[in-house]
């Protein structure tokens, strides 16, 4: 393995650059991107999530705690994220820990989204088996309904989880699969990062 070099280069800043490009030019949901979990003992599961936020800490989504991925996550609490922008024929992938996020910054997001998202919420068992679209949609009626005047409290079971990095390659599509792949990595959440290059 290359040596590794100490870098004082933010990547998160680098990331925060290329997001803002693939906000620009993609065409549909810049911020999706596929989240890989594992059982405990184990088992990978992957899905497209939406990224709700990126600060120094780490990269931030949301999902109902009782789903797959909640359970997974709270199995084993650590996940690898990949970003992929055809139009800008870019990836990033992310691995690290997971921590929840705060009780303030689910309930700030939860308070941000749309009614009718806030209803579905409460509405949807997720990942659980449905016996039919109408048994749903009848949820989503009475829980509307519930919640016809006022505020709609975010559910215990809602709420989001930070993915800590202690991995991130930034991979550039190149002349005959000659690609570009930097990767960023450190030991822990307060050590100094390091960075290499990869054979594409």
């Amino acid at each position: 393995m290359p040596d590794t070099v100490e870098t004082t280069e933010d990547p998160i800043a680098r990331f925060e650059a290329w997001m803002a490009e693939a906000t620009e030019k993609e065409v549909n949901d810049p911020n999706a991107v596929c989240l890989a979990t594992c059982t405990a003992d184990g088992r990978p599961s992957a899905r497209m999530v939406l990224l709700k936020g990126v600060d120094p800490r780490g990269f931030v989504f949301y999902t109902n705690l009782e789903s797959r991925k909640g359970g997974e996550l709270s199995a084993n609490p650590h996940a690898a994220l990949c970003f992929h922008w055809k139009t800008l024929t870019r990836s990033v992938r992310v691995e690290g820990a997971v921590e929840p996020v705060s009780a303030e910054e689910a309930d700030y997001y939860y308070a941000s989204r749309a009614r009718g998202s806030r209803i579905g919420a409460w509405a949807s068992k997720q990942s659980r088996p449905l016996e039919s679209r109408f048994a749903l949609e009848k949820r989503v009626a009475e829980f509307g309904m519930k919640y016809a005047v006022g505020e709609i409290p975010r559910p215990a079971f809602w709420s989001g989880f930070r993915v800590l990095p202690q991995r991130i390659e930034f991979w550039r599509d190149m002349p005959f699969r000659l690609h570009e792949r930097l990767v960023f990595l450190r030991e822990t959440q307060d050590a100094p990062w390091r960075t290499e290059m990869l054979y594409p």
